[in-house]
């Protein structure tokens, strides 16, 4: 298995960055709460924003809304608003 390690600091993969974005983290800060990552040096942090990417998160809308976007399992699947 070939790990790519986005923070040094705390071992975090660039999967497991991943895992935490499919599980509702949508910015860096939100990433540094599932894991730590980017609170110690902050050398990661432009790479958590490249894997984040620029595009739109549909949990946004739940936070708007007062809901929780972010679940505790970052495998766990959050229940989304339809599209119209």
């Amino acid at each position: 298995m070939n790990r790519v390690y986005v923070c040094n600091c705390f071992g975090v993969t660039e999967d497991q960055v991943k895992k935490h974005a499919d599980g509702g983290a949508c910015t860096p800060r939100q990433i540094a709460s599932a894991c730590k990552a980017g609170t110690d040096c902050g050398s990661c942090v432009r790479r958590i924003q490249a894997l984040l990417g620029r595009g739109s998160c549909p949990r946004r809308e739940l936070v708007e809304q007062g809901r929780p976007a972010l679940t505790a399992d970052p495998n766990a699947l959050v229940d989304l608003p339809d599209a119209a």
